[in-house]
């Protein structure tokens, strides 16, 4: 081997081994922590140093409340008086505890939005058998194709205890919400004056493990499968989007259809990806706006800022109740706040700055990530010229007699316009979510979505 030659090989044996240290899967003495000093799913289990923010002791009981005729939980904390309400007035008292987002939002809307700030519970609990695939995850699991997918994942949250921001990203795309879903649920893009078309939706998702012919020896590419179908209003019924969500979306991009009753045509459909505008959102969200964040990352830097202390919105039962109608939720500017909670808890901070070269209408985003559930529950997003454009918020709701965080709720707001969109409202609907159905890989392909999409 000659001197040119020997010098390549060191310098790929160097490169190679700084990589496996950035991505490799933390030791077992690490991982040791889960379920001792960190709960099974990486969180801090001790509370903070004044008590505001409880020990995990487990999370709720899964008979903490009932079960209603339409599938609505009942409110285990329905007796609970807000310990402060924040306003534009105030802010200033919580800031620290505040993002620049929710300090926009007090400012846009001075005499409306306010914050109904609650004592803080810890409610977030998973089924065993996910805890075990953490664990195996956090000795197991390394990011691969530069960040942009995972090796030896199983089932939910590859890296309980995060070292950088991208691995803190997938823990969110991957996080447990109970297999699969079928649920029916009311999206509205109101006018700056409140008044709104409510557009209707049959939604399921199956992440692959949950396929009756699942194979776990040849699992694939595909992480889960998603079809959303539209039902009302008329000029939209029918219309269909098919979704195969891939785990390495550099080796393989997410793969989506759309069905157009209209047309009577299935095509595909790219676009439903990064900044592409989402089917029915009326453009008030890009494709990856959707679950709070969703898709590829790859066309960000992902920056782990830390941990904070931040009033979040949690346990949002009161705004899933069926008692409720949709005009009583949506209001003008944003959702009505006599029906929204928040509740101090420690969130993971990571900042995602685009790339150079790359493209995107978000030149920056900031996210804010739970730590007992790694949902996103809150999401600043910025514009070309580095201004807070659009802010956004999601209502946990934990689904506590299956064990499943839930994110029922999610608003995305746009500070310049005055809109906004809200999704997964299910107040006047009847049919109750089914949690834990099987499925056959045939129930998600192109061909199956003319038959979904017949009016």
């Amino acid at each position: 081997m000659n001197t040119t030659a020997l010098l390549r090989f060191n310098f790929a044996i160097v490169i190679a081994l700084m990589a496996n240290s950035v991505q490799a899967a933390v030791s077992s003495v690490e991982a040791a922590k889960l379920g001792n000093t960190l709960t099974p799913i990486g969180a801090e289990k001790a509370g903070n140093a004044d008590g505001s923010i409880a020990p995990w002791t487990g999370g709720l009981a899964k008979n903490a409340g009932e079960v209603g005729a339409n599938g609505a939980l009942s409110d285990p904390f329905n007796s609970e008086k807000p310990l402060f309400t924040i306003t534009a007035q105030n802010a200033a008292q919580y800031q620290e505890k505040l993002t620049p987002g929710q300090l926009a939002m007090l400012k846009r809307y001075p005499g409306s939005y306010r914050m109904q700030v609650y004592p803080s519970h810890r409610s977030a609990s998973l089924p065993d058998s996910v805890y075990k695939a953490i664990a195996n995850n956090a000795i197991n699991t390394h990011l691969i194709s530069g960040g942009n997918g995972l090796d030896s994942f199983d089932m939910a949250t590859p890296f309980p205890i995060p070292q950088s921001g991208l691995e803190v990203v997938w823990n969110h795309l991957t996080r447990y919400r109970g297999g699969s879903v079928r649920r029916t649920h009311v999206q509205a893009t109101p006018l700056a004056d409140g008044t709104f078309m409510p557009v209707y939706f049959d939604q399921q998702f199956t992440y692959r493990d949950q396929l009756k012919d699942f194979d776990p020896k040849n699992p694939g590419n595909v992480l889960f499968y998603y079809k959303q179908l539209v039902t009302a209003p008329a000029r939209l019924a029918g219309d269909v989007v098919l979704v195969h969500e891939t785990l390495d979306q550099v080796k393989e991009p997410r793969m989506a259809w759309v069905y157009n009753a209209g047309q009577r045509r299935v095509r595909r459909a790219p676009q439903i990806a990064y900044d592409g505008p989402y089917p029915a959102s009326d453009g008030q969200r890009v494709a990856d706006n959707l679950d709070m964040f969703n898709g590829a990352p790859d066309r960000y830097d992902w920056k782990l800022m830390g941990k904070k202390e931040i009033y979040i919105p949690y346990n949002n039962y009161k705004l899933d109740s069926p008692q409720l109608q949709y005009n009583d939720v949506v209001k003008a500017g944003h959702l009505n706040a006599d029906f929204t909670r928040y509740e101090l808890h420690r969130v993971w901070v990571v900042e995602a700055a685009l790339k150079p070269g790359e493209r995107h209408l978000y030149a920056k985003r900031v996210i804010y990530v739970d730590e007992d559930t790694w949902q996103i529950v809150l999401a600043d997003h910025y514009d070309a010229r580095n201004t807070l454009w659009r802010v956004a918020e999601g209502f946990m709701t934990p689904i506590y007699d299956r064990q499943i965080p839930w994110l029922g709720v999610e608003a995305l707001y746009d500070l310049i316009n005055g809109r906004y969109i809200v999704s997964g409202l299910r107040n006047e609907e009847k049919n109750p979510m089914e949690i834990g159905f099987k499925a056959l890989g045939a129930d998600y392909t192109p061909a199956a979505l003319r038959s979904a999409g017949i009016r």
